[in-house]
């Protein structure tokens, strides 16, 4: 049966799109085909799997699944969502360009600027939540526009329809990191982006039990020439690592439910505190882009960042001192996490780009989980007393 996007909701195909039950045996739930070869009949001829490294029943049925929730037809998994990124850059060659939002996820940005410019792909930066910024950033050899909306750690939207038609003119194509706010929550594909990066490890996952990525695109050569690097530089996801994120995927529309309620408590909370400067958070209607995040996202997620008043030392004092939220990098899982960007997730960054974007000793990321509310709002006062 096939699950086209029109005809079910979201929690029925997060639950069945691509995952018959299983030929052989009846099996409601996707087995692990925990193998690394298959059975040819004659020479060349086999059911459809012939090396795992290719093709595995497993990893096929959440490729299936995540790209039907993002409204596309063709997913691959990988490893990582680093590995994901190194394939999707792969699609370029020496000399290409590449546009990326300013403030991005430190691992990027390092695996841009440490590792492919000096091979010969340029990369620039911008803020491209303000008018006219990607306009002044592209020339003939762009081929990539590099999104996140909200972006990590500062929460910032871009308008991923009027930056896709701007880039297309400019016969760019254009990949978001959908990461934040998973499928449920955004499909950048429906908004005209070409490519869609998860790092699964996040909320498609979403019990901090894994490493994985995924990229998804509705574009048939992307489709090919994806499938083609897929198989080819090898970086897949394992079979049970995959069986993981399609379990993951059944609930969801359930946790970024939960995740988003209590989000918005601690967003709340937060921002009339007396010890927190600033929230930022696509929900609240202080955010500078909150009419935009209304329009282009049916839902504000989990993730927050704060500045606190004071220093590093009253940072470290309130990290040290929360016992429900933890001290850690990641985010997506049901735990709420807690961390230090300029000195945690974004220390690769060098110091004037962290100064520039104003990731300093006071900013906080939170990964608001799914916990009792009320739990966590306690945890947050104490620690900020």
């Amino acid at each position: 049966m096939q699950w086209p996007e029109e005809q079910f909701g979201f929690e029925t195909r997060a639950i069945h799109a691509g995952q018959a039950p299983d030929p052989a045996t009846g099996a409601v739930i996707t087995p692990v085909y925990m193998t690394s070869t298959y059975a040819h009949t004659s020479p060349g001829e086999h059911k459809g799997y012939e090396y795992s490294r290719s093709h595995n029943p497993t990893r096929s049925a959440f490729e299936t699944c995540v790209a039907n929730l993002e409204g596309a037809r063709y997913g691959f998994a990988f490893a990582s969502g680093c590995v994901g990124a190194t394939t999707l850059i792969h699609l370029l060659k020496q000399g290409d360009h590449v546009v990326c939002c300013d403030d991005m996820y430190g691992g990027t940005y390092r695996l841009f600027e440490q590792v492919f410019r000096p091979k010969g792909i340029t990369f620039s930066y911008a803020d491209l939540s303000v008018d006219g910024a990607l306009e002044a950033q592209l020339n003939d050899r762009t081929r990539f526009v590099w999104l996140e909306s909200p972006s990590n750690p500062l929460m910032k939207l871009v308008d991923i329809t009027r930056l896709s038609q701007i880039a297309h003119a400019a016969g760019a194509r254009v990949v978001v990191d959908n990461t934040f706010l998973s499928p449920y929550f955004q499909k950048p594909i429906e908004l005209g982006a070409d490519l869609v990066l998860h790092s699964t490890t996040k909320y498609i996952n979403g019990h901090s039990d894994l490493i994985g990525g995924v990229v998804v695109t509705d574009d048939q050569d992307l489709g090919e020439r994806l499938s083609f690097l897929h198989n080819t530089i090898g970086g897949i996801q394992g079979a049970m690592d995959a069986y993981l994120c399609l379990r993951s995927l059944k609930t969801l529309a359930v946790r970024m439910q939960a995740h988003q309620t209590n989000a918005m408590a601690v967003a709340t909370y937060l921002q009339d505190h007396p010890a927190v400067d600033r929230v930022i958070y696509p929900g609240l209607a202080s955010h500078p882009q909150y009419d935009l995040a209304c329009r282009q996202t049916t839902g504000h997620g989990g993730m927050l960042s704060c500045y606190l008043k004071g220093d590093l030392a009253q940072a470290r004092h309130f990290l040290e001192k929360v016992r429900i939220f933890t001290l850690a990098e990641s985010l997506g899982g049901v735990e709420s996490l807690v961390e230090h960007p300029a000195i945690m997730t974004h220390a690769s960054l060098p110091a004037e780009v962290k100064l520039k974007l104003g990731i300093n000793d006071s900013l906080i990321r939170m990964s608001v989980g799914i916990e009792t509310q009320a739990d966590l709002l306690a945890d947050l006062d104490q620690a900020l007393s």
